[in-house]
């Protein structure tokens, strides 16, 4: 079992290369030209799923973002942001009160699916060590595709929180699945380090086995508070400065460049949320994505802004400024 704590250098990583997209265009705008790079096998009834965060959450992706985005991508036009209740007591806890919760931070613009809110559906989870299915809300199987658009950022538990933590958690139902992914020898939050990442990660897998190739991936590298949006307003305050927007076809490729953006920041930048990932292990996400088939650690980085030139991690983060709040 590789040791979660330890970040990999790319010249460690083995295997095939998969292609990043990179902008540094942080806006609707940004998130559209990204998308339309990844979108190819996006088709039929599209599920669009992100964290809509606890009431009045600082550092969501803005509602009003996503709507502008939805309503000029062809391709979202008649897309259903999809979501699922919590494990936690909060905000999103009932349907009741998750729908309520939608309506506070804006997403009331169009169909918000809580795909658990009707009962459970297990999908299967091949080659997984810890489960052989995992529960998710059963409308997941009315969709043909799924774009995951991620707000990128830290996690009480996971270290932090990028496109498999956004399905691995997010897709499992309120309470059996999600209880699978916490719960240990009926404990509740029981798992912790190597255990918990690996079972958000197979999580994911029912999900990206489910779709095939018809799944991609924006990740939004604003406001990342060590914080999960799972936090709202309880969220630690933001130091890390704002980099950009990433996305892929491969989530393990994605994340991964997430991560390495975060750390080719200088030390001052980077200290709390490198902290957060190393002290909860959360680099096990990715090597344990890579074991079980689920993409590549090597990517091409590919900057949009600059005629789709291949730069480093390190180019891309070159000049970026103190954090300052992107406001809605």
């Amino acid at each position: 079992m590789k040791d979660g704590r330890k970040y990999i250098p790319s010249e460690e990583r083995t295997g095939n290369e998969s292609i990043v997209y990179f902008t540094r265009d942080i806006s609707p705008e940004g998130i559209k030209k990204a998308y339309e790079k990844v979108n190819a096998n996006i088709c039929g009834k599209v599920a669009v799923k992100l964290h809509t965060g606890e009431k009045n959450g600082p550092n969501i992706v803005p509602s009003s973002w996503v709507k502008k985005v939805m309503e000029t991508e062809e391709t979202l036009k008649d897309a259903v942001i999809v979501e699922t209740n919590t494990y936690y007591v909060g905000d999103r806890y009932t349907t009741e009160a998750h729908r309520e919760t939608l309506k506070v931070n804006g997403w009331d613009f169009c169909k918000v699916d809580i795909m658990d809110e009707d009962g459970t559906v297990d999908l299967p989870v091949k080659g997984g060590k810890w489960f052989d299915h995992m529960t998710h809300g059963s409308h997941m199987t009315d969709y043909d595709s799924m774009f995951v658009l991620t707000h990128f950022k830290g996690h009480t538990m996971g270290g932090f929180g990028g496109s498999n933590k956004n399905i691995g958690i997010g897709c499992a139902d309120g309470r059996i699945g999600k209880g699978m992914i916490h719960a240990k020898n009926g404990n509740d939050w029981g798992v912790v380090e190597e255990e918990l990442m690996e079972k958000i990660t197979e999580s994911t897998k029912a999900t990206i086995d489910f779709f095939g190739k018809n799944i991609t991936y924006v990740n939004v590298m604003r406001n990342m508070s060590v914080s999960c949006d799972c936090e709202g307003l309880a969220a630690a305050p933001v130091v890390t400065p704002n980099v950009g927007i990433l996305a892929s076809t491969d989530i393990c490729a994605i994340d991964t460049a997430c991560v390495d953006l975060v750390y080719a920041m200088c030390e001052k930048d980077h200290h709390d949320l490198v902290e957060r990932i190393e002290t909860r292990h959360g680099h096990r996400q990715l090597s344990y994505m890579y074991e079980i088939g689920m993409g590549n650690m090597k990517y091409i980085l590919i900057d949009l802004d600059n005629g789709e030139a291949r730069i480093t991690p390190q180019k891309a983060v070159e000049g970026v400024k103190p954090f300052k709040l992107i406001k809605k």
